[in-house]
Parts: C-alpha cells; structure tokens; sequence
C-alpha cells in the first residue's frame, strides 16, 4: 500500500481519463469526449503509469488496447467510479429539492405479491421520489444491477456474479395452472401422470421457471419442454384464461393477475419451489430511498409469507 502522500499525486481527472479512452477505443475520440487536447491526456496517461510503475495501454495496437496492468486496475476501478457518478446524481437531485430517483427491476410474478404493494407504501411516505420499475427476466435484471442501470432487483436467481449479492426473500410452490373450466380445475390436488403433456404452454428457455422445471431430476422430459412456448408469463396467463392449454408455473406467478379465471392445483409427486432474491451490487451503499423501499418490501415479503 502506498503512503498517503504518493497516493495524492492521482486524482479523479487521471481515472475518468483512464475510463474515457478504454470507453472510446481512442486518444483522440476521448480527450474530445474530455474537452481537453489529445497532447493533454497523452500527458495525463504518462503521469498516471508514472505513478503505477508500468504501462497501462499498449499504443502500438490500434485501438489501443489496456495491458494486463491496466485491464486489471480499470475493472477494479469501474464501480467505484459508476458509484461516485450515481451519488453525484443524487447529490444534485437534492440540491434540486428533489426525493431522489430509485430504479427497480422485478419478474413480473414478483411484482403483484411483493413489490407492487412496497412502491405503493414508498410513495405514500415519499411522493416526490422518482420510481422506475422495469421487469424483465432474472439474467437480464442481475446484468442490469451489475453495470449500474438498476439500483436493485426482485427476481429468480441468476447466474453467479462476484459483482452481485442475491439475498433469498420468498418462495412459493410449482404446481399446475389451468382455465377454471378445465376438468382438473375442481381437483385439489392431482399427479403429474393425470396432466396432459401435450397441453402443456412452456415458457422459453432462457427464463427462471423454465430453467427450473428443466433442472427437476423427478420431472419426465415431456413435461419439461414442447410445441407451446411463451416469451413471458404475462402471455402464458393469457393463453391459459382463452382455454389455450394449462401450464407448470410457480404459485405467485398464477396469481399475477388475480384473474378468477384461472386456478392454481396442487402437483402432489411435484416437489419443486421458485425462491426470489434480492439482487443488489457488492458494497453498495443504500440510499435514503433504497433504503425506505427495502424496508416497505421486507414488510411485504412478510405480509406475503
């Protein structure tokens, strides 16, 4: 570690140069991007490997490309300074008099139980808060968590990230979902063996629910993917309440709508839960609104429970 007085000759304007030209693929696309001359920043870039002992971008490759050294010291620096940029924003938006801006990602089968009642207590205590809420599938939300785009996500869990903290906050159990006319609708419970593969609505691949149904040892392959497939569960919803088949899903995930509609069965020989996590970046500090929402939502996941 150096000492402090050797780490005070780098400052911010050497990182967002270092960032700028990584960005940009370019000297001189990012001393324009900078407002400075390209002579400028070459000499910035000069002083900063001066400091570090080595060099950090190769520029005999066009673009120039970062060396090890540098690759490294950019990625570590990257959400130090997307959380810098972020309390900037935030910092003018109070100085603006403004609530702050809170952006959340859910699954849609997250949002009615859980999330949607947090937003609605969030806004009763803060009206003037500026709330987004983008719902999409699990991998999507993590990636948008990850590069900065969401402050945090309710969601299925994703793909391991050393970026990401996924903290589990409910789960609800498969079972089967079917128009309320159908002749298994009035059953309690029934077995797999007495579903009809063949009406089966799948939904794609690349989603939580059916990543999971494919990953049940217990469940026979015919029930795991076939001819119908939805983009989303909002669709499969709906082609199940037009009488257009039945479907494996997760509890939460039938009663998105609360539609009358459609009923949610028991599956007895199906033993299988959708857990949902919060995910949120590593060392991130929560603000005032962050703050406010994760603690209306934890009221919720209890109500919920």
């Amino acid at each position: 570690m150096k000492t402090d007085s050797e780490n005070t000759n780098f400052n911010l304007r050497h990182l967002r140069a270092l960032h700028a030209i990584w960005a940009e693929g370019s000297f001189a696309r990012a001393a324009e991007r900078l407002g400075v001359v390209p002579s400028a920043l070459t000499e910035t870039v000069r002083q900063i490997e001066e400091i570090a002992g080595g060099a950090l971008f190769d520029r005999r490759s066009r673009p120039p490309e970062p060396t090890p050294l540098g690759l490294t010291f950019l990625r570590e620096t990257a959400p130090l300074l997307d959380d810098l940029d972020l309390s900037l924003q935030r910092l003018r938006e109070r100085a603006r008099g403004q609530g702050g801006v809170l952006r959340i990602g859910a699954a849609p089968s997250a949002i009615s139980p859980i999330v949607a009642p947090a937003i609605a207590a969030l806004r009763a205590q803060h009206p003037d808060l500026v709330i987004t809420l983008h719902d999409d599938v699990a991998e999507e939300l993590a990636e948008r968590v990850a590069d900065g785009r969401l402050d945090l996500a309710i969601a299925g869990r994703a793909q391991s990230s050393p970026d990401l903290v996924q903290e589990e906050i409910a789960a609800d159990p498969f079972g089967l979902g079917c128009p309320r006319g159908h002749p298994l609708a009035a059953r309690g419970a029934v077995d797999l063996g007495e579903i009809d593969p063949t009406e089966l609505i799948h939904l794609d691949a690349d989603t939580g629910t059916a990543r999971l149904l494919a990953d049940c040892p217990s469940l026979p392959a015919a029930y795991k993917s076939g001819p119908m497939k939805c983009h989303s569960t909002i669709a499969q919803l709906c082609l199940l309440r037009a009488g257009g088949g039945v479907a494996l899903l997760p509890r939460r995930a039938l009663e998105l709508f609360n539609d009358p509609a459609i009923c949610f069965v028991e599956v007895r020989d199906l033993a299988l839960v959708r857990r949902l996590f919060l995910v949120q970046r590593k060392r991130q500090m929560p603000s005032p609104a962050m703050a406010a929402f994760l603690a209306a939502l934890a009221q919720a996941a209890q109500r919920e429970a």
